[in-house]
């Protein structure tokens, strides 16, 4: 037993040893920053969060434990209590201006935060789905250019061939698009799951069931739970918003794959059309030019001593070629043509309200009842 539990603390001091490392950067109320590092055992058993609440995902989730917010997205994971928040890991390339530059004062009430006059809380979680939007909008405003431009060059009628170098853009373009739909639809529906449920919006209130002046506040008629879920709205109005433009760019980038579809099979057509004629002149030239072969026989006749006999069966050769090539090309013609939209009177093509469709409908009905067939023929 005491080699069982000699061996057990040894194991845990390895791990301990081996956990990472977080850089953390601390902001309280008034906008004072601290920067410090922590081991990860040592900063959850602080904050009194399990192991698994500081693990980094990739997909944006926001979490309640033990009187603590637990926020984490793509680059960013953050703690918020009443007091402070924790921003873990902050050296990121992607976070650096945003924390060092507008945070601070977002969270002192110098930006443009709507809740400051709110509790800590509010700030610190407003001032981090405003960056996640901002940067949501940011890679959209990137990608619709390039898109728009892009398809403008593709969709272009007189090009006969599409650039490849202009589609593998696309693709990119394309692709990029997706991610950001698919970012889009993950932070919608990690809002959307917290305004369903009315307990996770009271536990996002922290301040309520730490400090009792904000209770009484949140009893006397200002409801920190509505507030919190009016800010929560807002932003998931605008994650709706920017879902909304990208679908619209989705649509065109499909509705000009059809467009840049047709304008290859019109000029494909119009080769094979070409390709066709060309054969049928051919076929013409050829079929006429066996007068000139039997000619070339060298076979003695009366015929080749007369001068005029070398014009004269030149002149039935192509003028022969040319009467059955232009037949060849009516007949390609009339089978090719499309066939001509049937006749709509002008009365009915003009709009008329509902009501003025079904006066006008009996009316042709009595009209016809007393013309006769000849003159409604006509």
């Amino acid at each position: 037993e005491f080699y069982q539990h000699a061996t057990t603390e040894a194991s845990q001091a390895t791990l301990a040893s081996v956990s990472p490392v977080f850089a953390v950067m601390k902001l309280d109320k008034e906008g004072n920053t601290t920067y410090f590092e922590k081991k990860k055992t040592e900063l959850y058993q602080e904050l009194g969060l399990q192991a698994r609440d500081l693990r980094f995902q990739h997909l944006m989730s926001i979490a309640t434990r033990n009187n603590r917010i637990i926020m984490r997205m793509e680059f960013l994971k953050a703690v918020i209590t009443p007091e402070f928040l924790l921003i873990l890991d902050y050296r990121n390339l992607n976070l650096e201006h945003w924390l060092f530059n507008e945070l601070a004062s977002q969270l002192a009430g110098e930006g443009q935060l709507v809740t400051y006059s709110l509790p800590f809380e509010f700030r610190a979680i407003e001032a981090i789905l405003q960056y996640r939007i901002s940067k949501l909008q940011g890679r959209l405003n990137t990608l619709q250019p390039q898109i728009l431009e892009t398809l403008e060059a593709l969709v272009d009628p007189k090009l006969l061939s599409v650039d490849r170098s202009k589609l593998h853009i696309l693709l990119q373009n394309g692709k990029s698009l997706s991610e950001l739909e698919t970012d889009l639809k993950v932070f919608k529906e990690t809002i959307l799951e917290i305004l369903d449920e009315e307990e996770l919006i009271e536990e996002l209130c922290l301040s309520k069931w730490t400090d009792p002046q904000v209770f009484e506040e949140s009893t006397s008629g200002i409801d920190h739970a509505e507030e919190m879920e009016l800010l929560l709205e807002n932003y998931y109005r605008q994650a709706e918003d920017l879902a909304n433009e990208a679908r619209e760019l989705r649509v065109l980038i499909d509705d000009s794959e059809s467009i840049i579809f047709i304008n290859l099979d019109s000029h494909r057509n119009v080769m094979m059309r070409l390709n066709l004629q060309l054969t049928m002149g051919t076929f013409s030239l050829s079929l006429f030019g066996l007068i000139g072969v039997a000619f070339g026989m060298n076979l003695e006749s009366s015929l080749e001593e007369d001068p005029r006999i070398f014009w004269l069966v030149t002149g039935i050769m192509f003028l022969g070629s040319g009467l059955i090539w232009r037949r060849l090309l009516s007949f390609l013609g009339r089978h090719l043509e499309p066939p001509l939209p049937p006749h709509v009177p002008a009365i009915l093509k003009k709009s008329q309200p509902a009501a003025g469709r079904v006066e006008l409908k009996n009316n042709l009905k009595a009209e016809t009842f007393g013309l006769s067939r000849s003159s409604f023929t006509d």
